[in-house]
C-alpha cells in the first residue's frame, strides 16, 4: 500500500497538487498537506498490461521480477516516457487520497521549466484520464519550489533556487512573482546512481542492483572531499563468471565517478547567473543560492556550488517536499497566487 501521512477520509471535493517526480511522486490535498509520496514505479503484467503494483511495493520488485511482470519508471528526465503507465500510476495514486472515486478534484501538477508544449499536453492530458477536474493548473518546479522553501517570490528583490530532483535539475531567478531567467539541465540524481554504476562496472567488472547503487550513493558518495574518506565493501555479480561477488570501493573513487554530472549542474548555476540581470544578481550574492530537491542532499554538494559560484548556499528545510508544499500552498491561496499557474488548454 502507498505510504499515506494523513486520515483524509474527509477529502472529498478539496484540491490535490502532485508533484510527478521521475523518482518519487508525492501528493498535497488541500486542507490536509502532504498525504502521500511514493516510488514513480509501476509493475504490469507483461502480456496484458494489468496493473499489479504500483510504488513502493512496485519498486522491490525491480531487479526480481520473472519473465510475465515488467517494472517501469514511466518518467524520464521529468518527462512522461509512458503515458500509459503514467495515467494508471496516477490515477491510483489519486483514488488512494480521494475517498469519493467519482468527484473530479481541482489538480495543480508540477513540470520542469524547460518542457515543450507537447510535453505539457501530455502532463495535462494523463491527469485528466487519471481523473482530474479540467482545466488542470501547472506550476513550473522552481516557482513551485521556491514557494515551498518560503521564499516571498512576489517581491521585487531577486531570489535563486536551484532544485536537484531525480531526472532535471532545474534552477531560476524569480522577481515579482515570475521566473525572469531559467536553465533546466536534464541531469540530476538518477545520472549520479547510473555514473556510479557505470563506473564500478568498467573498472572492476561488476554489475549493481539499482537499490544498491542508490544505497552507495546516498551513504558514501559526496561532491566534497571528506573529513575523512572511507573504504567500503559493495556487492554485486561479477560479469565475467555470474556469480556473487564483493569489490572494495573507496569514497575518492566515487567521487570522481560522479563529477561530469555534477559539474553539468554547477555549469547550469552558472550559465543561469550570467544571464540574470545585474540587479537581481546583487541580491542573489546578499542572499545565497537557495538549494532544494532530494538530490540537493548529496553530501557536500552545497559545499561545492558555494566554492564554485562564490555565492553561499542556503540549504532549504525539507529539501526533497519544498515543491510539493510549494504546489499545495498554491491551492491554499488559490486567489493570491493565482498569476503563478498556468492553464493553455483551459476550456
Amino acid at each position: 500500500m502507498p505510504r499515506v501521512f494523513n486520515n483524509i477520509s474527509g477529502s472529498v471535493g478539496r484540491g490535490i497538487a502532485v508533484d510527478l517526480g521521475t523518482a518519487t511522486t508525492i501528493v498535497y490535498v488541500r486542507g490536509e498537506g502532504i498525504v502521500l509520496e511514493e516510488p514513480s514505479v509501476a509493475a504490469l503484467e507483461a502480456r496484458t498490461d494489468r496493473l499489479l503494483a504500483v510504488g513502493r511495493n512496485a519498486k522491490e520488485m525491480i531487479g526480481r521480477t520473472p519473465a510475465n511482470i515488467r517494472t517501469v519508471r514511466p518518467l524520464k528526465e521529468g518527462v512522461i516516457a509512458d503515458f500509459g503507465v503514467c495515467e494508471k500510476m496516477l490515477r491510483y495514486f489519486i483514488q488512494q487520497v480521494h475517498s469519493n472515486r467519482f468527484a473530479k478534484p481541482r489538480m495543480v501538477i508540477c513540470v520542469p521549466s524547460g518542457i515543450t508544449p507537447v510535453e505539457q499536453r501530455a502532463v495535462q492530458e494523463v491527469a485528466e484520464f487519471a481523473g482530474a477536474r479540467r482545466p488542470v493548473f501547472i506550476i513550473e518546479e522552481p516557482m513551485a519550489a521556491a514557494i515551498g522553501a518560503g521564499i516571498a517570490v512576489q517581491q521585487p528583490s531577486g531570489s535563486m533556487i536551484v532544485d536537484v530532483g531525480g531526472g532535471t535539475t532545474e534552477i531560476a531567478v524569480i522577481s515579482l512573482g515570475g521566473i525572469v531567467v531559467s536553465r533546466s539541465v536534464r541531469v540530476a540524481g538518477d545520472d549520479f546512481d547510473q555514473t556510479i554504476s557505470d563506473y564500478i562496472r568498467k573498472e572492476y567488472s561488476l554489475g549493481l542492483g539499482e537499490q544498491t547503487t542508490e544505497h552507495v550513493k546516498v551513504k558514501y558518495t559526496s561532491a566534497w572531499p571528506l573529513n575523512e574518506e572511507l573504504d567500503l565493501s559493495v556487492p554485486g555479480r561479477d560479469l565475467v563468471t555470474g556469480l556473487p561477488k564483493s569489490v572494495g570501493v573507496n569514497t575518492v573513487e566515487l567521487r570522481e565517478a560522479i563529477e561530469e554530472p555534477l559539474n553539468e549542474i554547477i555549469g547550469g548555476v552558472q550559465a543561469t547567473l550570467d544571464a540574470a540581470p545585474p540587479e537581481l544578481t546583487a541580491d542573489i550574492m546578499e542572499i545565497g543560492i537557495h538549494l532544494a530537491g532530494g538530490g540537493s542532499r548529496l553530501i557536500g554538494l552545497a559545499e561545492r556550488l558555494a566554492t564554485e559560484t562564490g555565492i553561499k548556499v542556503n540549504r532549504v528545510k525539507n529539501p526533497q517536499y519544498v515543491v510539493a508544499y510549494g504546489s499545495g500552498y498554491s491551492l491554499e491561496e488559490f486567489e493570491s497566487l493565482r498569476g503563478v499557474l498556468h492553464s493553455p488548454v483551459a476550456e
